[in-house]
């Protein structure tokens, strides 16, 4: 059985950090997804996923994510029965993050307003292009001293 979901779209809000009794992070927020069809004449349409993400990735998508950026998840769904105020008995179905990525610019990100985390790297060369490379800039390597 497989049991994996992968979306990527915009936060609808600002998440917000909760914790356990037992002090475990959690935050759950929803996440707007495009359809990737839709009708000549109508506006594209949006489908409203909700996800919740623990610990360590809770923190990080409250310490780097805010209403609007852009955002990859990967989780597996989960179903979950509540019963409403009106006593309905209703099921809810949840995408559980287990692992979240930056989609798009560090501005468009997160509104443009400051961002923390270290983007050092970004000034790093670029990796070189094999594209041009000739037989002389690689190295046979025999095969008894490859790891695998």
């Amino acid at each position: 059985m497989v049991n994996c979901a992968v979306i990527m779209g915009r936060l609808v809000a600002d998440p917000e950090l909760r914790t356990t009794p037992n002090g475990i992070s959690v935050t759950s927020f929803a996440v707007a997804v495009d359809r990737r069809f839709n009708r000549q004449g109508e506006d594209r349409q949006a489908d409203f996923i909700d996800v919740v993400a623990w610990r360590q990735t809770a923190d990080f998508v409250c310490k780097y994510f805010r209403k609007g950026s852009m955002i990859a998840i990967q989780g597996s769904l989960q179903t979950r029965m509540y019963e409403d105020k009106n006593g309905n008995k209703r099921k809810a179905v949840d995408l559980v993050a287990d692992n979240v990525s930056f989609c798009g610019s560090k501005s468009e990100s997160n509104g443009g307003s400051s961002f923390t985390r270290d983007d050092s790297f970004m000034n790093a060369q670029p990796a070189p292009s094999y594209s041009t490379a000739d037989a002389g800039d690689f190295k046979e390597i025999p095969e008894d001293d490859l790891p695998f």
